[in-house]
């Protein structure tokens, strides 16, 4: 049987799909907890991105991949899974899709952002408001407590906070969780590993990789581990009010939630692929066998 590939303009527009479900159900409850309390913990913001990250894929990967993600993308194509000349649309309609959720959400939200912002004294724009402004874009470390903490806004508090976690610590973090991702989604679809989920759960497992990856790093950097969800989501704060505010660490929000993301994930699929997998010669065993 002969299977056409769906064109490049179907696959880009399933990647735009599946990015605004990703965005719109892990930030939709990054809204919610941050603004109305609706979750008791980290687990449970956790626990929505890993189920934002399987129906996504279950509804999009059949056409385009579901890549949803540009550091997947660009790791599939740095070890020959993925033409590099599909990379940048492949890109764009990502970045495209999280951009439109963002835009959805504060349509959702934006009177909920308007009374967080007067309870803390602060000025959508001006200094502080990273504690609305962290619905969108990550900042590290994430400004959640400080959002959450009783009475108004304190600039000494969110420096003292601010020094936990210096930029290096920040890229680290993000290369780290971004290669375990990478690792896993490259192992748990690759039909030469015996040990892969039966057929339709690998998504399910992937879920489950970033739930875990986010109630580590969620605190650290807020954990993106996905350079589009990061860029879509904070260029439209950045033109819906919150300005240069939107970017408090200047160059370290490319280096951290870009170029880290990106260089974890070529890491992770290389260590896979070059390491791990079974090689094409060597015999299967099963647990049966």
């Amino acid at each position: 049987m002969i299977v056409v590939q769906p064109s490049l303009a179907k696959r880009c527009l399933a990647e735009f799909a599946g990015t605004f479900i990703l965005i719109f159900l892990g930030l939709g409850v990054v809204h919610t907890s941050v603004l109305t309390g609706a979750q008791s913990g980290l687990w449970q913001v956790a626990v929505v991105w890993g189920a934002a990250v399987t129906l996504a894929i279950y509804v999009v990967g059949g056409v385009s991949g579901a890549h949803i993600n540009p550091a997947i993308s660009a790791a599939l194509a740095a070890w020959g899974r993925f033409p590099w000349r599909e990379v940048v649309p492949y890109v764009l309609a990502q970045t495209a899709g999280a951009f439109a959720a963002a835009a959805l959400l504060f349509v959702l939200f934006n009177p909920y952002l308007k009374e967080r912002e007067r309870e803390k004294g602060v000025e959508r724009g001006g200094p502080g408001s990273e504690i609305t402004a962290m619905c969108y874009g990550e900042f590290f470390p994430s400004p959640g407590p400080l959002s959450n903490s009783e009475g108004p806004y304190s600039l000494d508090e969110h420096q003292r906070i601010n020094a936990f976690v210096p930029e290096s610590s920040a890229f680290l973090g993000e290369v780290v969780g971004t290669m375990l991702l990478a690792m896993v989604v490259v192992a748990v679809t690759d039909p030469r590993n015996s040990e892969r989920p039966a057929a339709g759960m690998a998504p399910a497992f992937i879920g489950l990789t970033v739930a875990a990856l986010v109630s580590i790093f969620g605190p650290l950097t807020q954990a993106c581990f996905n350079p589009a969800r990061d860029v879509g989501p904070r260029l439209f704060a950045m033109l819906a009010g919150w300005g240069t505010a939107a970017l408090p660490r200047g160059t370290g929000v490319v280096t951290v939630y870009v170029l880290a993301p990106i260089l974890g994930a070529i890491i992770g699929a290389g260590l896979y692929d070059r390491l791990l997998k079974a090689p094409d010669d060597e015999p299967r065993t099963t647990p049966d066998a």
